[in-house]
């Protein structure tokens, strides 16, 4: 059974979804599951997580994530990217200089409202499912984070560019596009969209989905494995003896100040003497208890 992540270049028209079902026939196995959603027009890094790396998914970081996205001035669409249907179209006459000037606004800590065409929920109904009844409510505002904002390219004869994106967790880029396109009084839509980074993967670490399947015709799939602690390298970590392995792995609490290496930080990367990552434990420092916050261990069956 495999166990770790397997970062795959999402096909464009594929869902999420449909990539963890192609996989799971691909690698015979039910035990898939994958972290940050990815529209079907979008393509690039979507890390899937097999065997007993799926419960890392639930703890995962809250890292930035990168983009490169394609725009086209002129047109505001209903789902503000070029697939919904065209509400309303403007003359353009922007340059480039412009462009970058008014990208300076969308740097930085801003507040952004989810477009309606999300699986954001308002009043217990999901915002796509309003929309495509027809129905506009109000929805909250959130905190986000863009720490880049840079215009790569623009062609003024085609009002067309790309924008090279990092942001926090929950971004709408299309949204952010649709913004820049009202700030700049043409309005604008997103055409395509490349993620470029996630948890820590770039396109470099990805697998097309037939590069995978050639790979399993081959006895090579261990060659696109990723494990699992690579997640969680920012942590510190503890050294358990053997004793206190198989407590770990039987979920018993440790007392802290029976452990070598606390240094009073709230979560640890936890391996066995034999450096064997076990997963994630978490310090209650009040209580002098170490808790077992994910048991990350090889499973022995699918």
């Amino acid at each position: 059974m495999l166990n770790g992540i397997i970062c795959v270049n999402k096909p464009e028209g594929f869902t999420s979804f449909d990539v963890i079902a192609k996989l799971r026939g691909i690698l015979k196995m039910k035990k898939l599951g994958h972290s940050g959603t990815l529209d079907p027009m979008a393509t690039g890094v979507l890390p899937v997580f097999a065997g007993s790396a799926t419960k890392a998914i639930s703890i995962l970081p809250d890292t930035d994530k990168s983009y490169l996205a394609g725009f086209k001035l002129g047109i505001v669409t209903d789902t503000e990217d070029i697939t919904g249907k065209i509400l309303k179209e403007y003359p353009v006459s922007v340059s480039k200089e412009e462009i970058e000037k008014n990208a300076e606004a969308f740097q930085g800590n801003i507040s952004q409202t989810p477009p309606m065409y999300s699986a954001v929920s308002v009043g217990g109904k999901r915002l796509y499912d309003l929309a495509r009844k027809g129905i506009e409510v109000d929805r909250p505002s959130r905190e986000i984070t863009v720490s880049k904002f840079n215009i790569c390219d623009f062609n003024e004869e085609t009002g067309e560019g790309h924008i090279d994106i990092t942001c926090s967790k929950g971004t709408y880029v299309r949204t952010l596009i649709n913004d820049m396109g009202q700030k700049l009084g043409c309005g604008a839509v997103m055409t395509s969209l490349v993620r470029t980074k996630a948890n820590g993967f770039s396109l470099d670490d990805c697998f097309t989905l037939e590069e995978i399947e050639k790979l399993r015709d081959e006895n090579r799939l261990d060659s696109a494995i990723k494990s699992t602690e690579k997640l969680f390298l920012a942590l510190p970590s503890l050294t358990l003896n053997s004793k206190k392995t198989q407590m770990y792995k039987n979920g018993v609490k440790l007392r802290l100040n029976e452990l070598d290496g606390f240094d009073g930080k709230e979560q640890y990367r936890v391996y066995s003497a034999e450096n064997i990552f076990l997963g994630i434990a978490k310090a209650d420092i009040e209580n002098n208890i170490l808790r077992v916050l994910k048991n990350l261990g090889q499973e022995s069956d699918a």
